[in-house]
């Protein structure tokens, strides 16, 4: 059995969480938010990545990445049923979860659990946990993933199915709460290497290891930002607060795409970061 791996002691996190539901009325304060129109709608952001001619794939790769869906007191269920009816009609290959499922007890990733078990992504589901995950109980959101058919991946790869037996997800822990490992992460992984990680600041646990396309979330691209979409508050992180969204370059490594992440943390407003899908094609 898994060994939860939470770093909060029980009675402070029991607290916090009871708190969370007082301050946001049991959910009450969500549904008054988004029916004004403050979750915003989730819209979806594309990439390409063209690869150089030896890594060439027998076709595109279509991947889709979602992530910091804060199930919870925060969050509308509605918003979850946007990005749900998205992924239907993007249909892609992967599909890529970065973490961050819930705010709050583990069972709120039910909520979560019908429209990824519907997500048909030929190629795998996959996911990796975030800081908020792992200040609950993470082996219950693992199991209830997995019954969706969502594999959660700790500091390792998978290799993908044929065409693309080159391409290798690469799941790292989150690099605060977790215990992050590059070289396990990257051992036994393919030529292509895709990196999935909660927040970007998992750059500076790489260690030195290359991959070729990155995906991460944690940052909410502020959640509340001017109207140029700088953060009123910026993240937290070294990495996180310079680069809170979009897709960046990484100085002798492939580029890594931060996505503002689809649910609301802490208060049950987005202004200015609206909620998305990321779709990267591989060509």
């Amino acid at each position: 059995m898994t060994v939860p791996r939470s770093k909060y002691p029980p009675p402070r996190k029991r607290w916090s969480q009871i708190c969370s539901q007082w301050l946001l009325l049991g959910g009450v304060l969500r549904t008054l938010t988004y029916r004004c129109g403050l979750h915003g709608h989730v819209g979806v952001v594309r990439h390409t990545l063209k690869l150089p001619e030896r890594q060439r794939l027998a076709r595109p790769l279509k991947i889709a990445f979602a992530s910091d869906f804060h199930a919870g007191p925060a969050t509308h269920p509605a918003i979850f049923a946007e990005l749900f009816a998205h992924l239907q009609a993007e249909q892609p290959d992967l599909l890529l979860l970065g973490g961050d499922y819930v705010s709050g007890p583990a069972h709120h990733a039910g909520a979560l659990c019908a429209g990824l078990a519907a997500c048909h992504a030929p190629l795998g589901k996959f996911a990796v946990l975030g800081n908020h995950d792992l200040a609950t109980d993470e082996t219950r959101i693992t199991s209830l993933f997995a019954q969706a058919g969502v594999q959660m991946l700790v500091n390792r790869a998978v290799g993908l199915p044929a065409p693309f037996q080159q391409v290798s997800v690469c799941g790292m822990d989150d690099p605060w709460l977790g215990e992050a490992n590059a070289r396990q992460t990257f051992a036994r992984a393919g030529a292509v290497r895709i990196l999935l990680v909660h927040a970007p600041d998992g750059l500076l646990k790489l260690s030195g290891q290359r991959y070729q396309i990155g995906f991460a979330g944690h940052t909410h691209g502020g959640q509340i930002a001017l109207p140029d979409g700088t953060p009123v508050v910026r993240p937290l992180g070294p990495v996180s607060r310079l680069h809170y969204h979009g897709r960046i370059a990484v100085p002798g490594n492939g580029d890594l795409i931060i996505s503002r992440g689809v649910g609301c943390s802490t208060i049950p407003v987005r202004l200015n970061a609206d909620p998305e899908l990321v779709i990267c094609t591989v060509e």
